[in-house]
């Protein structure tokens, strides 16, 4: 089974899920980009460095965190 790990914020919830080999960043399953590794996934999303969600919301600015063992696993 695909890894998903979730971070809810005050704006919304944030995924990073595995699909085809790849992690991507959901925002309230809008993508906001995918990366090679989950890690660096939550590295870019804590640091503003995704494609913005169409709310406008600038992840960067939730503190976000970018370790990935602060966040929810959902399923493994």
């Amino acid at each position: 089974m695909a890894m998903l790990w979730a971070y809810k914020a005050r704006v919304g919830t944030f995924t990073i899920a595995e699909r085809h080999g790849r992690f991507e960043v959901l925002f309230e399953e809008e993508d906001l980009g995918n990366y090679p590794h989950p890690a660096q996934a939550a590295e870019d999303l804590a640091g503003g460095h995704t494609f913005t969600p169409s709310s406008g919301v600038d992840p960067g600015s939730l503190d976000i965190p970018a370790d990935l063992s602060e966040w929810e696993v959902v399923r493994s």
